[in-house]
């Protein structure tokens, strides 16, 4: 798997699920990039609030896509609900490397000791852990990581891996199963570092 450089970009991100599965469904369809940007500019097709908004989730949707080899289209598309969440939550790891880090570092480590327990000081000492590995995150403000992780908690809820309890420093990991078909296809296409990322193996 790739590893990008960390980026602070989620703080503005959202999970974006129906605009994946919408964007992905066309890009099967037959429609190129470039179409769907145009579709996108002329139709809303995202039913955003703004232009700018429609073309900041066209530009991150479609980047998390392009993580992944287009093979995946067909075993998405013929998948449940729980496993195209999968899909697009994979998608959204391997486009955001710090993301991705939290949750093999922080969440999968946890699913392994067989605790089910997220709290806000993990959140908090994963990134003081990070912010002395990494001068890009040290460089980072307290509200930034903060807005950082509140975006990791909702991204992951949405994804079926968190308790949905919006009140409280504490949420549920719902460790999820994955469909055979979504396994291999990871395993087949370098990805099996996030087989054991999203099932808690070593």
């Amino acid at each position: 798997m790739e590893r990008r450089a960390y980026s602070a970009g989620a703080v503005k991100f959202s999970f974006w699920f129906m605009e994946f599965r919408r964007t992905v469904q066309l890009l099967a369809d037959g429609k190129t990039y470039a179409d769907i940007k145009k579709m996108n500019e002329e139709e809303n097709i995202y039913a955003a609030a703004t232009k700018a908004r429609a073309q900041m989730i066209y530009a991150t949707v479609t980047a998390r896509i392009k993580m992944l080899d287009p093979s995946f289209y067909s075993v998405f598309l013929s998948s449940d609900l729980a496993t195209q969440k999968m899909f697009a939550l994979v998608a959204a790891l391997a486009h955001d490397t710090l993301f991705f880090d939290f949750v093999y570092e922080v969440v999968r480590e946890k699913m392994i000791l067989g605790t089910d327990e997220l709290t806000d000081a993990d959140i908090r000492i994963f990134f003081k852990n990070k912010q002395a590995q990494s001068e890009k995150v040290a460089a980072l403000q307290d509200y930034t990581l903060h807005r950082l992780g509140t975006c990791y908690k909702t991204q992951l809820t949405e994804a079926g891996m968190l308790e949905d309890k919006r009140a409280g420093s504490t949420r549920k990991i719902l460790k999820p199963i994955l469909d055979m078909e979504l396994e291999h296809w990871l395993q087949d296409h370098d990805y099996s570092i996030m087989v054991n990322a999203l099932t808690g193996v070593r």
